[in-house]
Formats: structure tokens, sequence, C-alpha cells
């Protein structure tokens, strides 16, 4: 079942195993039944640490990974390849008692929990966040008895998640409700359970040089330039990676032809653990301040840290559409990833709302998937890269359409249609549809900022050619500014900007900070 290379592979983790395995399967007479079988078998076969016991679970085809002594509760339901192979292969080895690579205050705040909590995530093969929140949920059951995770493959399973109405992956389900949706990190995962780092972590932190507030590319690129200079860098962030780890394929990073933005946010975290940053996760800024020769950074747990100067990269998140229909549908055939969510409406007819590179692009993709794709562009023409305009009128089974501005996404239980309004004759028109795709760009990360910091009307952060803000000694870069264009790259740059502003400005402004880290 698996080729070559990956059973090389595969056999060099498994050497790793230290403890004993037993993979419970329960299998039926079908296609996917047949092929769950043959992969535990393969398994069995690559390592003497690892058994096959024939049983009943709770969904047939599935399979659960124990100890010889012990049920960790991980249950794998649908053949685990594609995306998910790292995850089937990470809790082989987790279980066998191989630690996580986790820090320890997480370790520690997972085995704390207390109480019965049994997670379903119900994925696509396909997805790139899937797997995310699969490997998350599975280290929790590792590390605590009291939870147990069940990965369930849609494709496996498609009653069951259309009896649900799922129509977006990853959808996590707690206890028999519907729990949460899209990428979660395990820090994420913590903080929804109520679990997030208290504000006493905070309290014996020395005040910083440069504190570096969100941790997307902009965040990380400023992290590595202003430590390679030598002086205590801090990063703030709610999520290592930011708005990076929701981009697909990357094909415009100069000199790496083609990589994905979790790999590229895997490798920009790695790069910063290189030098000595302190990398507070899972924590927001809710203040900042000018306080004489300092800036206080207040957390929304209550802690204010302390630095010399601050560099803003809080980026930008997905733009809503703000019309009726939308939040209601949200998950229930409204989505905001084609490629994560784009399986789950195969042979249907879907929407894209906005016409520029993103929806273009989101277009493309899903004609090869869904029956036939409206692409609704509110201007009167598109402003996409003509290379993707090419490639998306050579496609028969997609319709664009300019000059339409949405008015309401309907539905029952879930989407059924869509109106929009044509912006020259005023006449409303409705579609019947499965699914809408919003794609109408991004909005700035600065709904926490005081009126102090200048902004523009569409609350991006203003900035001079140095990165500069208009409080001294904060510097701002990346998709939470004005700048003229939003690209990995450029952001990228303005953080290495912000970063040489900085260590600029503390040479001129040398009073020391006086005390550290306090809580309110």
């Amino acid at each position: 079942m698996l080729d070559t290379e990956i059973k090389s592979q595969l056999e060099q983790y498994l050497q790793l195993l230290e403890g004993d395995l037993v993979l419970k399967i329960s299998v039926g007479s079908d296609d996917v039944s047949r092929e769950m079988q043959e992969l535990v078998d393969e398994l069995a076969s690559m390592s003497s640490k690892i058994s096959i016991e024939k049983t009943k679970l709770a969904r047939t085809p599935s399979f659960s990974v124990s100890r010889a002594d012990e049920d960790t509760g991980i249950t794998f339901a649908g053949v685990p390849l594609g995306h998910e192979f790292t995850s089937l292969v990470l809790a082989l080895l987790q279980v066998s008692g191989r630690p996580p690579k986790e820090d320890q205050k997480i370790i520690d705040r997972v085995k704390n929990i207390e109480g019965d909590y049994h997670f379903e995530t119900y994925v696509s093969l396909s997805c790139h966040n899937c797997p995310v929140v699969v490997q998350a949920l599975n280290i929790m059951s590792v590390l605590n008895p009291g939870i147990s995770h069940t990965m369930i493959e849609g494709g496996a399973f498609k009653d069951e998640v259309d009896s649900k109405n799922i129509m977006g992956v990853p959808t996590i389900f707690l206890n028999g409700e519907e729990w949460g949706s899209g990428r979660m990190e395990l820090g994420e995962i913590l903080a929804e359970l109520g679990n997030s780092p208290d504000a006493s972590e905070f309290e014996d932190k020395d005040p910083f040089d440069v504190l570096v507030v969100g941790g997307g590319p902009a965040g990380n690129s400023a992290a590595i330039y202003a430590a390679r200079k030598g002086i205590r860098t801090g990063v703030l962030t709610d999520r290592v990676g930011g708005q990076v780890l929701d981009t697909n394929a990357i094909e415009n990073f100069i000199s790496v032809k083609q990589t994905d933005g979790p790999k590229l946010a895997g490798n920009l975290h790695d790069h910063v653990e290189d030098y000595n940053v302190d990398v507070m996760d899972q924590v927001q800024a809710a203040n900042i301040e000018r306080k004489d020769d300092h800036i206080e950074v207040e957390l929304e747990n209550g802690a204010v840290l302390q630095s010399k100067t601050a560099i803003l990269s809080t980026g930008a998140r997905w733009r809503n559409i703000g019309v009726p229909g939308e939040k209601e549908f949200k998950n229930k055939g409204v989505a905001y990833c084609p490629h994560c969510d784009g399986p789950m409406f195969e042979g249907k007819h879907v929407a894209v709302i906005g016409g520029g590179n993103s929806g273009v692009e989101a277009a493309i993709d899903l004609a090869g998937i869904v029956k036939h794709v409206t692409v609704l562009e509110f201007a009167p023409e598109s402003k996409a890269d003509s290379v993707l305009l090419d490639r998306l009128n050579s496609l028969s089974n997609v319709t664009f359409i300019t000059n339409a501005q949405t008015t309401e996404i309907t539905g029952d239980d879930t989407v059924n249609g869509i109106s929009y309004k044509d912006r020259i004759t005023e006449k409303v028109h409705h579609i019947k549809l499965e699914g809408v795709f919003v794609q109408i760009g991004l909005v700035p990360n600065t709904d926490w900022l005081n009126d102090s910091i200048e902004r523009t009307k569409t609350g991006e952060i203003v900035v001079d050619k140095t990165a500069a803000t208009s409080v001294p000694g904060i510097f701002a870069a990346g998709d939470c500014t004005n700048s003229a264009y939003k690209q990995i790259i450029i952001s990228m740059g303005q953080g290495a900007t912000a970063a040489l502003s900085a260590f600029d400005y503390l040479i001129r402004h040398t009073s020391p900070v006086e005390s550290g880290a306090t809580t309110s």
C-alpha cells in the first residue's frame, strides 16, 4: 500500500518506538476497510513492537493506537494517509513513550485538565490545516487519561458528515456537540478550554530592548534582526506563524520556487529559536502606551510587559462580507479556505465572492472539484494577474460576473443560495447553490490599539520609510500597516527595517527601564 520511499522513511521512524503498541482494528468488507487492514498489516510487519488485535469500535472501519496495557484514547476512523499520515506516525511514536516536542508549560497545562473530554475531528485528507488539530488533540490524549480523540475522514463517513451538516474541515466535536472549526494549535485549543497562560507567568520578566507584538513573517523577521544585534528581544503572539499558516501554495517567495504556509511558518519559527528570543505564545496584547522613557504593553490576562522599544506586526485577517447569512451559515456552506473545504463541495454549485488574485485562485482550485463555480466581483473588472485570468477563462464550469454586490447568503440548515445586486441595472438576482467562499481581502488586526497611534480610516497603522509610527519608540511592519502591497516577502523586509530602526532608536535613547513586568 505504501510506496518504497515512504516505507523506507517509515522504517526509520519505527525504529524510534520505545514501547510495545497494539493496533485495535474494526473492519468490514468495504474498500476502505480493506485499505485500512492493508495499512495496519504493513505497520505490524515493519516493527516487532506493533501487534494487531481485531475488535469492535464505535465506527467501522477504524483502528485505535494503544499501549499493551493501556488504552490511550487515540482512534483513526478512515485511512490516515495524505496529510494525515504524519499524524499517524507521530501518534505511534508518542503512544510508544516518546515525549511530544512541546514546551513543558504547555505539557503541564494539558496534564492539569480535569474531567472527561472526548474530541472528534472531521477531516479531509487534502486539508493542510487538519493535521495540526489532529496532532494537538492526539497529544492531549497521550498526556491526559481523561481526554480521548478520534480522527474521522469525511470521505469514509460521508453519511455521518451529511447528517451533521458538516461543510468545512477541520470541524471539532466535543462530547457529542460541535465545538470548534478551522486550524487550531495546541495552545489555542487549551485557551478555548479556558486554560490560557496565567499572568503570573510574566511576573519575573525583565524589561526588553525590543518587544515584537505579532508572530507572522514580519514579526519573525524583526525578531531575528533584533536578536542578531545582541539586544534583549521578546515576541508576543497569539499564534506563532500568523496568517501565513492559512496559506496553501506559495510560489512567489524569491529563491524558493514552491512551499506552503505551514512549512514556511515552521521554518521561520525554527530560525527565531536559533537566537536568544523570548517567544510568548498564545497571549494577546490589549493595550500599548508610552510611559516616560519606556513602553508598556498590557496583555489580556492582566500582565504588563515593559520594553524600551516595540514593533507592532499583528498582521491581518480575512475580511468578512458582512451580509445576512454569512455569520449564520459559517461552516454550514460559508467557507474561507477553498483548499481545505473544497472537497466537501464535490459535485455541487458554489460561489466565490471576490475576483482578485485570491478569488480567482480559489475559483480555479474549486473548478476541479465542484460542478460549477460562480465568481462575483464588485468592481467593473477583475484586478487579478493576467496569467490567472487566462487559466480561469479556459475553464468551462466557471461563470465570472462583474459589478455584482452581494446582498445576502440564503439557506435553511445549510446554504441554498446567494443574492446579488447588479450595480449597473440595480436589479437583484438570486442563484441557487450549496456553498459560498469569501475571498475579499484583509482587515488589519489593530482594533486593540488606542488613538495615540495614528491609523488610516481602514485601521492600518501609518508608518514612515523607517517603519516608525506616530509614537516615538514604537515601530510597525507588515499587513497591519499602510504598506502599498500585502505580500509575505514585503512583510519580512518591513520587519527587518523596523528592527534596524528600533536598534538605531536605542542607540540614541539610552535611558534604562528600571522595573520588570507587573500584573494588574
